[in-house]
C-alpha cells in the first residue's frame, strides 16, 4: 500500500501537468483564427469583393 506522502506527491504532480495542459489548450483556441476572421476582408459569398483602399 502506498504511503500518504507518496499519494500526496503524485497527485500534486498531476495536478499541475493537468492545470498545464488546460492552460496551454485554452491558448491554443485563440491561436489560430477562424475562417470567419480570415476571409472577413473578400465580402460576402456570391457577390463581387469590395474595392481595395489606398492607405497612406
Amino acid at each position: 500500500m502506498a504511503s500518504n506522502t507518496a499519494a500526496s506527491e503524485n497527485k500534486r504532480k498531476r495536478s499541475h501537468k493537468n492545470m498545464g495542459r488546460k492552460r496551454k489548450n485554452r491558448l491554443g483556441r485563440h491561436s489560430t483564427k477562424s475562417a470567419k476572421d480570415l476571409f472577413a476582408g473578400l465580402g460576402e459569398p456570391g457577390q463581387p469583393a469590395p474595392a481595395a483602399s489606398l492607405q497612406k
